[in-house]
């Protein structure tokens, strides 16, 4: 008996290493054979080992609430939902990009560098060049190498909408914009803007003055201020945000006019920019011109991640989600996000929300419903906004919708 229950045992025991012998065998020809290319359908994945991602950003840096921390939070997000490592790098002065550049990209670790910001043009013109293979990305600017995506944005479809906002809601019949320093990319703004605004007194019958001021700066919240303070003082209402730091001083101006005069919620009406902007000044923040660096960010990420990264120019726009115009959506998850990121909240969460919506109903709904219709019209190519790309065509932009310098 004892013989024949050995006999059972090692019967047994064979069975189970035939077994343990099949599944390993299945399992590594699963290994071998070649990959499945798929078309991406979830935002989430498991990759077998951990593929790294480096973000540069320019001397503006992160802390903006704006431009700069939007792409943080598209890489955060990539971060999250595509298990990659992400290595920040703060320029402090433009002697750093090219050192940045190189440092990271000699290194052979990272499937894609991130540039965030047009400023970092030539450097990236230079870096490109000498690793060949590496894969590069750059917000802002079109640097024309195989191995950059150049990712840019459809300002002027954005800023048409809050264009015509501005020009729908002002009772004195001039607004304004605050510029930081002139590149290209903000005659976008200023396109979009202008046309906005033309578009919305073509519908009122109004003669709006346009005003606009080009601050040389986007990191100096002072001069925002006292430039807006002058466009106040002559009459101005409606003021768009088109220069980073520089345009928080600008919403500063607006809100503490408007409390200056007893007022709880304006006009005069700021208008954000890059990020939603709303709870800063809530009651004087009116809309803020949404751009989706973070999507830029995200989307390039994931293509890396997929194999399905490609160089180029990548135009987003408000059909692509590059660009919106913020909605009280937006305002929920950024009081958020600016707690997230250590920005004091001027109120209350509830009572932020609360004066938003006291603001939002005091302008009437055929507003926004013209708004909502503009979207669409230009979403569906029904309606094409001026994209300027040369000084001599925002110049006769200018000229054209009577903007003044």
């Amino acid at each position: 008996m004892r013989n024949v229950a050995i006999s059972k045992m090692t019967g047994t025991i064979i069975v189970v290493i035939v077994i343990i012998a099949v599944v390993a065998a299945i399992y590594g020809a699963q290994l071998l054979s070649p990959p499945t290319t798929t078309t991406p359908t979830t935002t989430t994945t498991t990759t077998k080992k951990q593929i790294k991602i480096g973000v540069i950003f320019d001397i503006g840096g992160r802390g903006d609430l704006s431009f700069n921390d939007m792409a943080w939070l598209g890489a955060e997000r990539a971060k999250r939902d595509f298990n990659v490592s992400i290595t920040y790098l703060q320029s402090r002065s433009q002697a750093d990009y090219v050192p940045n550049l190189r440092l990271l990209a000699s290194s052979g670790d990272y499937a894609l560098i991130i540039c965030i910001g047009f400023l970092m043009t030539d450097a990236l013109n230079q870096t490109a060049s000498e690793f060949p293979n590496q894969k590069f990305a750059i917000i802002d600017s079109v640097v024309n190498k195989p191995n950059v995506r150049s990712i840019l944005f459809k300002e002027n479809e954005g800023s048409a909408l809050v264009g015509a906002l501005a020009g729908l809601i002002t009772q004195t019949n001039k607004v304004g914009v605050v510029l930081g320093i002139e590149i290209p990319v903000l005659w976008r703004f200023e396109a979009g803007y202008y046309w906005g605004i033309n578009y919305a007194a073509n519908l009122t019958h109004k003669k709006i003055t346009i005003l606009y001021k080009y601050t040389n700066t986007f990191t100096s919240a002072d001069v925002g201020k006292t430039v807006t303070e002058g466009f106040l003082a002559q009459g101005v209402d409606v003021v768009y945000n088109v220069a980073g730091l520089t345009g928080k001083g600008m919403l500063d101006a607006v809100y503490d006019y408007g409390v200056r005069y007893g007022k709880q919620i304006g006009p005069p009406f700021g208008i954000g920019v890059d990020a939603d902007q709303d709870w800063i000044h809530p009651g004087f923040v009116i809309a803020s011109m949404m751009k989706r660096v973070d999507n830029g960010v995200y989307y390039a990420i994931r293509d890396s991640v997929y194999g399905n990264f490609t160089g180029g120019i990548q135009f987003l726009g408000l059909k692509e989600g590059g660009v919106k115009m913020s909605d009280r959506n937006d305002l929920v998850q950024f009081i958020d996000i600016a707690k997230e990121l250590g920005a004091s909240l001027p109120d209350t969460p509830e009572n932020i929300i609360a004066k938003y919506d006291m603001m939002r109903k005091s302008i009437n709904s055929t507003v926004w419903q013209t708004i909502s219709e503009l979207e669409a019209k230009i979403k569906s190519g029904q309606i094409n906004i001026p994209l300027p790309t040369t000084h001599d065509e925002i110049q006769a932009i200018r000229i054209r919708y009577g903007a003044t310098g």
